[in-house]
């Protein structure tokens, strides 16, 4: 509100004059008012002062319910009825607020915001009060704490806010321009100009933004914020930019000055003053304009001097017009006013200064210039908010009441106990020579603390682990020597350390790994540091990626690996498939880390995978919260039985070498169950003496465990016998007595599997306790055996080298660690007797020597299976856990990767793999390394099967195929498919690019030190791939433009950078050539394996995103060939522009456009480079590229008339062709 113009009797009310003000009644005052009222110095009220209590109310009329003084002889300023709670807050010229509780106004707070300046507007927020002065913005809890004092230019002079959302705040005064403050940050965001200065007065509604200005002019803008339901575009008026803050429509209503104005709905009224000779006169006619036409409509003639105008819209669009002098008129602002419908409100002061309604329109707020509050309501019981929140209130003192404190308690803080302030001398201040100083030495620092210490600089930082009060330490007053025994156990410097201190039993290698996430991702994270063999980890970043080590056990199973790869059926999602391309990428690698984001992606489609309780959620993946040794179990029989089945749907060629020539499978059988399956028969006999027979088959066992707990040996082979011959006494049907009956059900082995799987079930206290109490009692029964040669490490006497060659020395003494906590055998043999039984015993090395290694082949029958691989569950608190396996890689493996010919036991943890001492696969110390999954494969398995892959892609996955979109139409091709006269050849180039959209967004973190760590990228997958043909005459265009189909949620289609939109991957309503993911791989991989070179630019990203694991001197990537070694990377559009004088990606990326650009690029680099014979001058090419970039800010200038390459006369001619 403009107070210059209302009455000058307002220029006396000098900030001056109020610190000054006696505590003497003002001669307007009335005394009624003061009645019980004690007057301080400064002379401000102590006490409310509520009218007498027999006040009658008429329902429906407004009328006065309470009368309060604020502050007294200080005019009141503004008035705002809080929108969060029953309160009425009230701030003064003094700079002082007040803030009054429910109808009865009762005194909640009262503090001074500014020292100086008057209180101007006042906005209420969830978690406080926003109070503007001239040039200081406020934000203080209801209390009177201050959240964040924001100081604006001393040359401002600030009168309205508006609160455009729950975090923006716009500020506007006399100058010309209006401050956006972001309350989040506190920060000034945005500076708007303003045509017409003077905004003193801000309104909106849901489709306008309004200004009033101190020259009698309201301007109409539209909103240049977003509001939740989005931008709405106002009738008649013509849109140019929503984000900006252009005027769309002025209405001068005064010549002389505005005073108020306010908006309801359709319509806009204002009052204020008109130009006379003799100066500014009030105008009794208030002007209303209709936003639907943006013009006035038929002014209103009211019969007070028009200073506030509010509509309170309760059964009619009612406006109540208010005078300085507290006339008071409701009238109808498209009809007439009535001289009945005036009422007077009896200020204590001249004038009435602010005027506000609340937001039930139950009641009216008025402040006078004595600082009196008057509260008018309609109701006797009003309530200001239709929904009110509760109000806290400060607690009763309690110093009275003293708590008792408890002297045992040693972190009770000792400044609880109230003590008077004396100047005498103290009981403890005893005389310097009758005592000695004796400082508390300092406790040691929590091992949880150091160990979880992040080192910046010089400084170690690590989160509280909240194992006592902040800011607190335990007294003790009675200490001994041996309590600081443990102190010095700790290393003065923990800064810097490898190691933690040894709290946790878990070994560093089979911890859970984390990948570190920097700007750049994963580029510069040191994968060979966790693993210096060329085998190939898996990344465990990736939804579900718990089965990593169970994948690297079906990889080393040479046949079945071989019969995976050689695996290609039409199913999209098909598991066999699937890990077929994993396993190839993994056969590719040369050490780097490979990922199973395309199987697991199939693996989250099966049905039965979900019905399992196989798919992992995100939360309780990283919690920890599902049990792993179980999960894992589940999985090993879901993926053996998913295999067999997708094996099954096909027609395998022969590939077993068996006796008489026998197929590898029978029919109605697959390769999966002719390596795992056990054909057995299971006998049911009840006690009427019938007896059922059914034959059967089964992929895998599970260790059923006895009962006795007397802790006598038990081998692992009887248990293991135990499980496969089960018997067990159950209820089932009887033919002969035609109904359930008690029966002996017992399995008979008819035929052993070539690999052996087992689970071992160990998911409670009472298994683990049981392998526990096994190798305690084996390894006693070893001590006894090998008497006094046992030794405590594997360090031998020169004597006892020279006894080595000897026979009897062949069998080298175990060490003492190397028994502990072992149970397992490595190897087994198995022997099927004549009546169907089954022998099972452990098979040493000692036995191997003694009867040969071609004993257990020459009966028949008789079957050695050695430890393949065991799958293992690292209890870890602190992670949640993990899963690790422990794989004896085979011959083959190392032939292929190393080049030698040996095996090895390897420890397989995701990305880390580390070779391992063999009996290290057998110990489990079962307080953290729980057996899960055990694999034993017979011997000499290889020998009986073609271990050749033939690479099942051919050349005809290139020719044209049918999309899957319902609407595409030929005349949206994009690309030509090859004929059979273009098959790629070795070394033929292909310019390829590729999209993405976002699945999943990245889970980061703020460090304590300000630093910002990912925890889990963003999961992208990929939305379309293009590849262009980069030679003969059709160079430059496109072979394959596949849009990939997906079935997953997309979270953000990145349409600015990838150019998808969404339903450009619905078959529905896609009007692209849409296609699967494994047509496409299959595409790529046939290019991959004839040997094409791919140019691109950022191929490894796109690469990795496909889930493709290409060779390096397959790959020609533009952004390393214009590359400085430590130099930023150059984005394709600079290249381009700075190059091939193009202006690329303009408004959105398309991969075709970036895909013909690259391979310009390449052909720009063989040029200047002389085909990579003159380094020296490309490297000066190179510098001037860096010092324009710099100069450019990295940026390509604006086009005036940007042609995409799709335009050009190249991509006619696809069209033509």
């Amino acid at each position: 509100m403009n107070f210059e113009v209302l009455d000058p009797g307002l220029a006396e009310y000098a900030p001056a004059m109020h610190s000054a003000l006696d505590p003497v009644l003002d001669a307007h005052l009335n005394p009624s008012l003061l009645q019980n009222v004690e007057l301080d110095p400064e002379g401000v009220a102590l006490e409310a002062l509520p009218v007498q209590e027999s006040v009658h109310i008429m329902e429906g009329v407004y009328s006065e319910l309470h009368s309060v003084v604020a502050e007294v002889g200080v005019p009141v300023s503004v008035s705002h009825f809080d929108l969060h709670e029953e309160m009425l807050w009230v701030g003064s010229h003094g700079g002082h607020a007040t803030s009054f509780f429910g109808p009865a106004l009762e005194r909640y707070s009262s503090f001074q915001v500014n020292g100086s300046d008057d209180i101007r507007q006042i906005q209420s927020l969830e978690n406080g009060i926003l109070f503007l002065t001239k040039n200081n913005l406020k934000y203080m809890a209801r209390g009177g704490l201050i959240i964040f004092d924001y100081l604006l230019d001393e040359s401002e002079d600030m009168h309205s806010l508006l609160l455009t959302d729950s975090s923006t705040l716009l500020v506007g005064g006399l100058q010309s321009h209006i401050l956006e403050i972001d309350l989040n940050t506190v920060q000034e965001t945005q500076k708007y100009a303003v045509e017409t200065p003077g905004v003193t007065i801000m309104r909106q509604t849901n489709r306008f933004f309004f200004c009033g200005h101190t020259s009698g002019r309201v301007t109409d803008y539209v909103p240049f914020f977003l509001p939740p339901w989005g931008p709405v575009s106002p009738d008649n008026v013509s849109l140019r930019d929503l984000r900006t803050f252009k005027v769309e429509h002025e209405f001068d209503a005064f010549s002389g000055s505005l005073s108020d104005f306010d908006v309801h709905g359709n319509l806009l009224a204002t009052c204020g003053f008109s130009s006379r000779l003799t100066g500014l006169a009030c105008d009794r006619f208030l002007k209303v304009y209709d936003l639907r036409m943006m013009r006035a409509i038929t002014p209103l003639q009211v019969h007070v001097d028009p200073a506030f105008l509010r509509f309170i819209p309760t059964y009619t669009s009612r406006l109540a017009i208010i005078s300085q002098s507290g006339q008071c008129q409701f009238c109808e602002p498209t009809g007439l006013a009535n001289p009945a419908d005036i009422f007077h409100v009896n200020p204590v002061g001249p004038l009435l200064m602010t005027f506000d309604v609340s937001a039930s329109k139950q009641a009216l707020a008025f402040g006078d210039s004595e600082g009196c509050v008057h509260l008018w309501t309609d109701s006797p019981e009003p309530s200001f908010n239709p929904y009110s929140r509760e109000t806290e209130f400060a607690l009763p003192c309690l110093v009275d009441s003293l708590p008792p404190l408890d002297w045992s308690q040693d972190l009770l803080p000792l400044s609880l106990i109230p003590v008077p302030l004396t100047t005498d001398t103290l009981l403890s201040d005893w005389p310097a020579a009758n005592s000695a100083p004796a400082p508390r030495r300092a406790p040691p620092v929590d091992a949880e603390i150091l160990r979880t210490m992040k080192k910046v600089g010089f400084i170690g930082y690590a989160p509280n682990p909240r194992t006592r009060l902040r800011n607190q330490i335990p007294y003790r007053l009675k200490e001994s020597d041996s309590e600081f025994d443990s102190f010095s156990q700790v290393t003065e410097s923990p800064i810097g350390r490898e190691e933690e201190p040894h709290r946790h039993m878990v070994s560093k290698k089979y911890r859970k790994v984390t990948i570190k996430y920097s700007k750049l991702g994963l580029e510069d994270f040191d994968f060979k540091h966790y693993n210096k063999t060329l085998f190939a980890g898996l990344e465990p970043h990736i939804p579900n990626a718990y089965c990593n080590c169970m994948i690297q056990v079906l990889y080393f199973l040479e046949p079945v690996r071989c019969l995976i790869q050689n695996h290609l059926c039409q199913k999209e999602f098909c598991l066999a498939c699937e890990l077929g391309f994993l396993f190839h990428m993994l056969d590719l690698s040369r050490g780097d880390p490979c990922q199973g984001s395309n199987f697991l992606r199939a693996f989250r489609t099966i049905p039965e995978a979900s019905a399992l309780g196989l798919i992992l959620a995100d939360s309780d993946e990283a919690s920890g919260k599902g049990n792993l040794a179980r999960l894992i179990q589940r999985w090993n029989r879901f993926i053996l039985t998913q295999l067999h089945q997708d094996l099954q749907e096909l027609e395998v060629p022969q590939a077993y070498r068996g006796a008489g020539g026998s197929s590898f499978c029978s029919s109605g059988d697959s390769v999966i169950g002719q390596l795992f399956s056990c054909e057995m028969e299971n006998c049911s006999l009840c006690r009427c003496g019938s007896e059922t027979v059914r034959a059967s088959s089964t992929l895998l066992f599970t260790l059923s465990y006895p009962e006795d707990k007397t802790g006598k040996n038990c081998d692992f082979a009887q248990v293991l016998k135990r499980s496969i011959c089960l018997e067990q006494n159950t209820q089932a049907w009887c033919d002969n007595c035609e109904k359930y009956q008690p029966t002996i059900q017992t399995r008979n082995i008819c035929h052993l599997p070539d690999i052996l799987v087992i689970n071992c079930e160990v998911n409670s206290l009472k298994e683990a306790d049981f392998w526990r109490m096994q190798a305690e009692v084996a390894f006693k029964i070893a001590i006894k055996k090998h008497g006094g040669e046992i030794s405590k490490n594997k360090e031998f006497a020169l004597a006892d080298w020279k006894e080595l060659g000897s026979p009897e020395s062949m069998l080298m003494c175990p060490s003492i660690e190397e028994l502990k906590n072992v149970w397992l055998p490595f190897s087994i043999r198995m022997k099927m007797t004549k009546n169907k039984g089954l022998d099972v015993c452990n098979w040493t090395d000692g036995d191997e020597m003694q009867w040969g290694p071609a004993r257990a082949e020459e009966e028949h029958g008789v079957y050695v299976y050695d430890l393949m691989a065991t799958v293992v569950h690292i209890l870890d608190s602190r992670t949640g856990g993990s899963l690790v396996a422990h794989i004896k890689v085979g011959e083959t493996y190392h032939q292929r990767k190393e080049g030698v010919t040996h095996q090895q036991w390897y420890l397989f943890n995701d990305f880390l793999i580390e070779p391992i001492d063999k009996h290290e696969a057998v110990q489990f110390d079962m307080n953290w390394k729980v057996p899960a999954i055990l694999y034993y494969i017979k011997r000499n398995l290889n020998s009986k099967y073609n271990l050749n892959i033939k690479n099942p892609i051919e050349a005809s996955v290139l020719l044209a195929e049918a999309s899957l979109a319902r609407k595409q139409r030929k005349t949206h091709t994009t690309f030509i498919p090859l004929m059979l006269n273009e098959m790629p050849q070795v070394g033929d180039l292909v310019g390829l690019d590729a999209e993405f959209v976002t699945l999943n967004e990245e889970e980061a973190e703020l460090r304590s030190d300000g630093t910002k760590s990912t925890i889990k990228p963003s999961q992208m997958s990929v939305a379309r791939i293009t590849c262009v043909r980069g030679q003969g005459p059709n160079e430059g265009i496109p072979f394959i433009d596949d849009y990939i189909s997906t079935q997953e949620q997309v979270v953000d289609y990145l349409t600015q950078y990838s150019g998808i939109k969404p339903g450009d991957l619905d078959a529905k309503i896609s009007s692209k050539h849409l296609t699967t993911l494994k047509s496409t791989y299959l595409k790529l991989r046939f290019l991959i394996d004839i040997g094409v070179k791919f140019v691109g630019h950022g191929l490894q990203k796109d690469f990795r995103v496909i889930n493709l694991m290409v060779p390096k001197d397959q790959v020609l990537d533009t952004v390393y060939l214009f590359h400085m070694p430590r130099k930023r990377m150059i984005s394709l559009r600079f290249l381009a522009w700075y190059f091939l004088d193009l202006k690329i990606q303009g408004e959105t990326h398309d991969s075709i456009e970036d895909a013909r650009t690259a391979l310009q690029l390449y052909r720009k680099y063989l040029e200047l480079s002389k085909n990579g014979t003159e380094p020296e001058s490309f490297h000066k090419v190179l510098k001037g590229l860096y010092e324009k970039g710099r100069k450019m800010d990295w940026k390509v200038p604006e086009p005036e008339g940007q042609t995409s390459p799709k335009n050009t006369a190249v991509f006619s001619s696809v069209l033509a062709l």
